[in-house]
């Protein structure tokens, strides 16, 4: 079993070229997977599609191993975590053409990769067609904003649009901490400066540590991973910074359950009301499969108010759930998601297989549809 960083083999096609073929193969490309056995492959549209690349037209071993080591060449803390923790993230960049934020892991005694595609522009809140609603996010002044959901979804694009929007209209300085750094934001009427975990920072709560004595007014932390990130972005939201965070959750209920269960039972309601006192937004995004092709984010957003606030510190209760608070709540900004996926499937855009699959209580949302009519048509595995 391989044990140790990635060797070179002789190349049977150079890292850039097969990355450009991959990249060439069509659009709609999300990422792109490297596995030995398997022909070299892309996520389109959230299907996985070979790719045929003549001088490769199957993976080695050997293959992948020299792949990873061109794409981690150079950067000796990756490489250590890859030795050591058995997977690394890193990002990587083809000059002119693209950027990506790199997995490269063992299994099965081998090397496999995976690249997400990160558009070279960063995106605007128009251009991902998210609510209005969300441009609020980027007049607030203090607090915690999370956006939420599965990997894939589309957090890191929403948190870069809004995180360029308030570049682009505040004089403030921003800070991000990342995992890697994914998308690049250049210096405008605020000043931005991007940590990368490994490189800059050994860990999330070290970096948000120290950032608390670099007077940024506003931080994103790539992820809130554990108890310690998450008290210290407590802290920074609580002294008058606005935090911005992910966590991989897939809605607002669980993403409550998430910190709070992070804590000792002791400490749980005390964290419940900092964080009902703290908290701004919180934004689950999911994406689903359009008819004809292609895929729509649908978001749900909790926004702070003082029926949230209270719903959230003493906990759900029958008739009393931030889902209820956010199906009274559309005049204040706020929607549900299976509110928005109804929305989708009397315009059209979405089948009813689809909204059943991707419902949060698809017995509601059939009662609600009853009147609709069609053929729920199939969709493929995502």
């Amino acid at each position: 079993m391989a044990t140790n960083a990635p060797d070179q083999a002789a190349p049977s096609i150079a890292t850039p070229a097969l990355i450009v073929a991959m990249l060439d193969s069509g659009a709609g490309i999300s990422d792109l997977i490297l596995s030995p056995g398997r022909p070299p492959q892309v996520e389109r549209h959230g299907d996985l599609v070979t790719v045929a690349i003549p001088q490769l037209p199957l993976l080695r071993p050997e293959d992948t191993a020299r792949i990873a080591a061109d794409l981690i060449r150079g950067n000796e803390p990756n490489l250590r975590t890859l030795k050591e923790q058995g997977a690394c993230d890193l990002s990587y960049s083809l000059p002119e053409r693209a950027r990506f934020r790199v997995n490269i892991f063992r299994q099965r005694g081998t090397y496999a990769i995976v690249m997400r595609v990160i558009a070279s522009k960063i995106p605007s809140l128009a251009d991902l067609n998210l609510p209005q609603a969300i441009a609020d996010v980027a007049s607030l002044k203090n607090g915690i904003v999370l956006v939420t959901g599965p990997t894939g979804s589309g957090k890191s694009s929403t948190l870069a649009a809004i995180i360029d929007l308030i570049n682009e209209t505040r004089a403030e300085h921003i800070l991000t901490i990342e995992d890697p750094i994914e998308f690049l934001h250049q210096h405008k009427k605020g000043t931005v400066h991007q940590r990368e975990l490994h490189s800059d920072t050994p860990t999330f709560a070290l970096a948000l540590r120290a950032a608390l004595r670099q007077v940024p007014k506003v931080i994103l932390v790539g992820e809130m991973r554990d108890r310690e990130t998450i008290e210290i972005a407590l802290t920074a939201a609580e002294t008058g910074h606005l935090v911005f965070s992910t966590l991989h959750t897939i809605d607002a209920s669980k993403t409550v359950e998430r910190i709070v269960g992070a804590f000792e039972a002791s400490d749980q309601q005390s964290i419940r009301s900092r964080l009902a006192s703290s908290f701004r937004y919180f934004i689950s995004q999911r994406l689903l499969p359009k008819k004809g092709g292609g895929r729509i984010a649908v978001l749900e957003m909790l926004k702070s108010t003082m029926r949230t606030r209270e719903y959230l510190e003493k906990g759900d209760a029958e008739g009393r759930s931030l889902l209820d608070a956010m199906r009274d709540g559309e005049l204040e900004g706020m929607q549900h998601f299976d509110g928005e996926i109804e929305k989708l499937v009397r315009a059209g855009t979405i089948s009813l297989s689809t909204a059943y699959l991707y419902a949060t209580n698809a017995g509601n949302l059939r009662v609600q549809l009853a009147d609709v009519t069609g053929e729920e048509e199939p969709i493929s595995a995502q």
